[in-house]
């Protein structure tokens, strides 16, 4: 956790004490449960801790509101990963067995991963990239979908891999340090 000095204390204090309560209704109108709404309440302050421009805010519920929404929206995604986990596990190993907890996590947090990686690149690298990884389809059936040609979608699938290359091994040139 981070250390606060005194302003940030002070400035979230106050954010939390004139606000809190109206974020906590706020999320639990929106969630319809009185317990998700406590926890991403929580979550949302807690997000903010180290937050040097908390005591300029303008618009501090606006604020409030998009932190936690982003919050929802990234459970929301880790929930559907974590489905495609539990159903990819089902068709391997059949309904007999189930992951561990562990191995759920760690599926789950590298699939994460992934996806904050692939929704990095633009979109239409992204989506020559998984058309040709996932789906199978040939450079020429791609350009045809993205309206370009054959060599451009070789171009955007080099690009993925050398991004994915640079996230995975901090360089953007195989064999370079």
């Amino acid at each position: 956790m981070p250390s606060l000095d005194r302003a940030q204390q002070d400035a979230l204090r106050d954010l939390y004490r004139e606000h809190h309560a109206w974020l906590l209704n706020w999320l639990r109108r929106k969630l319809g449960c009185a317990f998700d709404a406590a926890d991403f309440a929580h979550d949302t302050f807690f997000r903010l801790l180290g937050r040097d421009d908390l005591g300029h805010l303008q618009t501090p519920r606006a604020y409030l509101t998009t932190v936690a929404t982003r919050l929802i929206v990234d459970r929301a995604r880790r929930r559907k990963i974590e489905a495609a986990c539990l159903e990819s596990w089902s068709v391997l190993y059949g309904d007999a067995s189930e992951p561990s907890p562990e191995t759920l996590v760690q599926a789950v947090q590298a699939l994460d991963s992934l996806a904050a990686l692939l929704c990095s690149l633009p979109e239409k690298p992204r989506t020559a990239f998984l058309l040709h990884r996932l789906d199978g389809l040939t450079y020429p059936e791609i350009g045809a979908r993205l309206g370009v040609s054959a060599s451009m979608v070789k171009q955007y699938v080099a690009g993925a891999l050398v991004h994915c290359y640079a996230a995975a091994f901090g360089s953007s040139e195989p064999g370079q340090p």
